[in-house]
C-alpha cells in the first residue's frame, strides 16, 4: 500500500515538472518562432545618433554658420532607484517643474529623453549629483559667429513637430537635405535589468554628417552693406530697406541684407513677419530703375536708334489719363540718352509705343518677370505679371517707367545685370561649392537665356554712365571713376490707388563700367526725409560703392 502511495506521489511530482517544462517549451516556441518581434521589442534597445549639421562658410572660407557641442540628457527608467529624488534634483538644476520631468520618466520604457541642448556646465552639475539611471548624448546646436549679420540669407534652425532640428528659410531651409546629414543607430540587446547582454545583438551604424557649403557671399562686403544700410535707414528715416550686391558677370550674390532683421539663434523671440526675406519674397513697383530695361529692348529690336531725337513737348494723353514728367517740366527735342538722364516718363511712353505692345510683353517674359529666378534661398515669390489680354492701354504706358508692374528685388537686379553683362540672364547663385567627405563640388553659373546683344549692352552702359554724370541730381561720386546707374522713385499702391506721400526709393548702379565687378541695388521703403530715390537711395549707393572700390582695389578709369 505504501509503495503504491509513493509511486502515486512521484507520478504527480513528475507530472507537475513535466507540465512546467512543456509550458516553458511552448512559451519559447511562441516567442522565438511564432512571435519573435515581441521578444525583440522587449529586449532590443535602439537609440539614434545625431549627425553633425553641415557648416557654412563665405567665399573666403570664413565661418558663417557653425555647430556648438551640447548634450541631451536622457533617463533609463528601469535603472532608476530613487525616482522622487531624481525628479526633485533635476527640477532644481534645469529649472523645469517637477510634473514635467515626472511625465517624461515613463517606467515601462528603457530609454526616454529629458532635455536637449544642455551646456557643459549644466552637464557637470548633474553628473556631480551621482544620480543612477541618467546619461548624456552629444548633440549639436547651430551657432552663427556674427549673430544677425546674415540673418535673412541664412535663415535659422528650429524644431519640427517631433522636436528634431529643421532648417527654415534662406540657406538653412533650401539646403536642409544637404545640411542635415543621416542619423546613426545603436542597437543593443539587454536583460530585464537593462544591462547589455554580452553575446546578444550589439550593432552600431555611424551617422553621416551633413555637407558643408561655401557661399558666394563675402563677409567683408556683407558687413559693409549692413553697416551702411543701418546708417541709411536712420539718416533717411525709412521704414525698411534692402541692399543686394552681385557680380553681374555670373549673378553670384556677394552680399544681401535687409533691415529690420532678427537674431537667428534667438529666432523664437521675433515675430514670424521678420523671417521672410524681402529680397525674394516682397513684391514692389520698381519705378524708374526699370526704364533701362525698356530702352535696351527697343534698341535691340531696332524700334529706336540710340542717337534718335524725341520732341518732349508736354504731357501725353492715354485715353482718360494724362502722363507727365516727374517735375512737369519739358525740354523740347531731347536724345534717347537724355530721356534716361532726366528720367522722362513721357519719353519712355514714346519708346514703349515704338517697341509695340507685343514686343514689350515678350521682353517682360525674357527678363523673367512673373517667374521665380531659381535663386537657392527658401521662400522665393514669383512676382506678378498678368496675362497680356488683361492689359489696358494705360498699363502698357505706365509700365515703361516702372509703375503698374510688381516684382521682387532679386528679379530686378538679375534683369538689370543682363543689360550690362552682354545680354545674359543668369540664375542667381548663393552656394559656390558643396563639400562632402572632403570632396569639393563646384557649382557652375547657369545662363537661362540670351536677351540682348553685346552691342546693345555697350550702348546701354554708356547711357547709364551719362545718366549718372548728367542727371538732375549731383552726388558725391568717387573721383576718377566711371559709374553707371539709375535712380527710381515709385509711389506705393494702397487699395487700388497710389499714395503720393509714400514711395519706394531706389538706385541701381555698377562699376567699373568697362568690366563691371559689382552691381548694387538699394531699395528704401517709405523714406521720410525725402520721397525721391535721388536724395536717399542714390547717396547710400555711392557710400557703398566707395568702400567696394577700395576693397576690390579697383583702379581709376584712364
Amino acid at each position: 500500500m505504501l509503495s503504491k502511495i509513493r509511486i502515486t506521489k512521484a507520478s504527480i511530482l513528475f507530472g507537475f515538472f513535466l507540465a512546467c517544462f512543456i509550458i516553458i517549451i511552448c512559451r519559447l516556441f511562441y516567442l522565438q518562432v511564432l512571435d519573435p518581434f515581441s521578444l525583440t521589442a522587449d529586449y532590443l534597445k535602439t537609440r539614434k545618433i545625431s549627425p553633425e549639421r553641415g557648416r557654412v562658410f563665405d567665399r573666403n572660407k570664413e565661418p558663417v554658420a557653425m555647430n556648438q557641442t551640447t548634450y541631451q540628457l536622457f533617463a533609463e527608467p528601469k535603472k532608476i532607484e530613487e525616482k522622487d529624488k531624481i525628479i526633485r534634483k533635476l527640477s532644481e538644476v534645469l529649472e523645469i517643474d517637477q510634473a514635467s520631468i515626472e511625465a517624461k520618466i515613463q517606467t515601462d520604457k528603457f530609454w526616454v529623453p529629458i532635455k536637449n541642448e544642455i551646456d557643459k556646465k549644466t552637464k557637470e552639475k548633474i553628473e556631480a549629483l551621482n544620480l543612477k539611471g541618467l546619461g548624456f548624448d552629444e548633440e549639436f546646436r547651430r551657432f552663427y559667429p556674427e549673430s544677425s549679420l546674415s540673418a535673412h540669407l541664412m535663415g535659422f534652425v528650429g524644431k519640427n513637430k517631433d522636436g528634431d532640428n529643421l532648417g527654415y528659410f534662406g540657406i538653412e531651409g533650401f539646403y536642409e537635405k544637404d545640411l542635415v546629414g543621416l542619423p546613426g543607430l545603436v542597437k543593443s540587446e539587454q536583460d530585464l535589468a537593462g544591462r547589455p547582454i554580452f553575446f546578444g545583438t550589439q550593432k552600431r551604424i555611424d551617422p553621416e554628417n551633413g555637407r558643408d557649403l561655401i557661399l558666394t557671399i563675402d563677409k567683408v562686403v556683407q558687413q559693409i552693406v549692413k553697416n551702411r544700410l543701418k546708417n541709411g535707414l536712420e539718416k533717411y528715416q525709412a521704414k525698411e530697406g534692402c541692399v543686394i550686391v552681385a557680380d553681374p558677370s555670373n549673378m553670384e550674390i556677394l552680399a544681401l541684407s535687409c533691415l529690420p532683421d532678427f537674431d537667428p539663434e534667438k529666432y523664437y523671440l521675433f515675430s514670424g513677419d521678420y523671417y521672410k526675406d524681402p529680397v525674394i519674397s516682397n513684391l514692389y513697383e520698381p519705378g524708374s530703375i526699370f526704364k533701362p530695361l525698356i530702352m535696351a529692348a527697343a534698341i535691340e529690336e531696332k524700334a529706336i536708334k540710340p542717337d534718335e531725337i524725341y520732341d518732349e513737348k508736354g504731357p501725353v494723353a492715354i485715353g482718360e489719363y494724362t502722363i507727365r514728367t516727374w517735375n512737369n517740366q519739358y525740354e523740347g527735342k531731347i536724345s534717347m540718352t537724355r530721356i534716361l538722364e532726366k528720367s522722362s516718363n513721357v519719353g519712355m511712353v514714346y519708346i514703349g509705343e515704338k517697341l509695340g505692345k507685343d514686343k514689350l510683353y515678350q521682353y517682360f517674359e525674357k527678363y523673367g518677370l512673373g517667374e521665380t529666378t531659381g535663386i537657392d534661398l527658401q521662400g522665393e515669390e514669383a512676382g506678378f505679371l498678368k496675362p497680356k489680354s488683361q492689359w489696358y492701354p494705360i498699363d502698357f504706358s505706365t509700365v515703361t517707367f516702372g509703375q503698374g508692374i510688381a516684382l521682387t528685388p532679386i528679379q530686378m537686379i538679375r534683369a538689370f545685370a543682363s543689360v550690362i553683362n552682354g545680354g545674359k540672364l543668369y540664375v542667381p547663385e548663393m552656394v559656390k561649392i558643396m563639400v562632402s567627405d572632403n570632396r569639393e563640388q563646384n557649382i557652375k553659373p547657369k545662363v537661362e537665356r540670351k536677351i540682348i546683344s553685346e552691342k546693345t549692352s555697350e550702348i546701354i552702359k554708356k547711357m547709364l554712365v551719362s545718366s549718372v554724370d548728367n542727371g538732375d541730381a549731383k552726388w558725391a561720386k568717387p573721383k576718377g571713376y566711371k559709374i553707371g546707374g539709375k535712380t527710381g522713385t515709385a509711389q506705393i499702391p494702397i487699395q487700388g490707388h497710389y499714395d503720393v506721400s509714400k514711395t519706394n526709393a531706389s538706385f541701381i548702379g555698377f562699376a567699373p563700367v568697362d568690366n563691371p565687378k559689382f552691381i548694387v541695388l538699394v531699395v528704401l521703403n517709405e523714406p521720410k526725409s525725402s520721397p525721391w530715390g535721388s536724395e536717399t537711395a542714390a547717396p547710400l549707393f555711392f557710400e557703398i560703392a566707395k568702400e567696394l572700390i577700395l576693397y576690390y582695389n579697383i583702379a581709376p578709369d584712364k
